[in-house]
């Protein structure tokens, strides 16, 4: 085998609760993850030149040992001391800077089809323990689960039961938000409503639509929201329009709204796109 082909898939947060800082930094958090059918197809190539290259097409991201899917790949062949060079080309569908995970989507993708590419011997606890080194979504996009728990500092994850399908409206607003910035402005004393997360997981178990629809929170949107009114604009209207659930995603800016038909999912999203001039508007469904 000298190439492979792997989807990289976006996620979106059911919710997201902060409910610590710690003395580093970082922050603890408690989040409902789902993956959704929206991807990045990552194409990977051996060859022999000794070195790593990658391709995207695209000027907002980088193409060089910036990108995030190069350090994965860095890292794995290092660590196994593999001396081939390899190709990288992604084609890119997730939008960037959204709250969708797509960089560590590709980071984790690179990772298991390298994996698979070189038949390299390391357990799967092994590979997720080198992706949470690369960031902490990462994990949860090496796995196969569709949905899961997230906690700790976001590396640690538990299955859900599958989340019942929906048809997922999901635009980002023409502006960048950065995660780094959202979580520094977050002020757990200020935030009087979290998420019952406890709460939508039995939801999920149980199939429970309304019990899911009703628990959907994202407590960074006390923050993002505030600095750019659009993202609640965009609920508003996927909720007029039909959407039982509407949120941000991650630290924003993108917007999902959660239909069950898939015709008012798609008549939503032509509207959405009209109204508001966004250009990454994207009918899609839950995994």
């Amino acid at each position: 085998m000298n190439n492979i082909h792997i989807k990289a898939y976006a996620k979106i947060n059911l919710t997201l609760d902060i409910t610590g800082r710690r003395e580093n930094g970082y922050h603890d958090v408690k989040m409902v993850m789902q993956k959704i059918n929206l991807y990045d197809d990552i194409f990977i190539e051996k060859n022999n030149s000794g070195k790593i290259t990658l391709s995207s097409g695209r000027d907002d991201l980088p193409n060089d040992e910036n990108n995030i899917a190069f350090k994965a790949a860095e890292v794995l062949l290092r660590k196994f001391n593999i001396k081939d060079g390899i190709h990288i080309n992604i084609i890119k569908r997730i939008p960037v800077a959204a709250g969708l995970a797509g960089g560590s989507s590709d980071c984790a993708a690179v990772l298991k089809g390298l994996k698979k590419l070189f038949g390299i011997f390391i357990n799967d606890d092994e590979l997720i323990k080198v992706g949470a080194d690369l960031g902490k979504d990462v994990p949860f996009c090496i796995f196969e689960n569709a949905t899961m728990f997230s906690y700790g500092l976001g590396d640690e994850l538990s299955v859900i039961n599958s989340l019942p399908q929906y048809n997922i409206v999901l635009a980002k607003p023409n502006i960048n938000v950065s995660t780094a910035w959202a979580y520094k402005m977050f002020d757990v004393s200020e935030t009087k409503v979290h998420p019952d997360t406890r709460g939508i997981i039995d939801a999920i178990k149980i199939k429970n639509r309304l019990g899911i629809e009703s628990r959907i929170l994202n407590v960074l949107e006390y923050v993002t929201a505030k600095k750019y009114p659009i993202i609640k604009e965009y609920e508003d209207f996927l909720i007029e329009n039909g959407a039982r659930a509407a949120a941000m995603s991650g630290s924003g800016p993108s917007v999902f709204g959660m239909f069950i038909n898939k015709s008012n999912a798609d008549m939503a999203a032509e509207k959405l796109k009209k109204n508001f001039g966004v250009k990454e508007v994207f009918s899609i469904i839950t995994l």
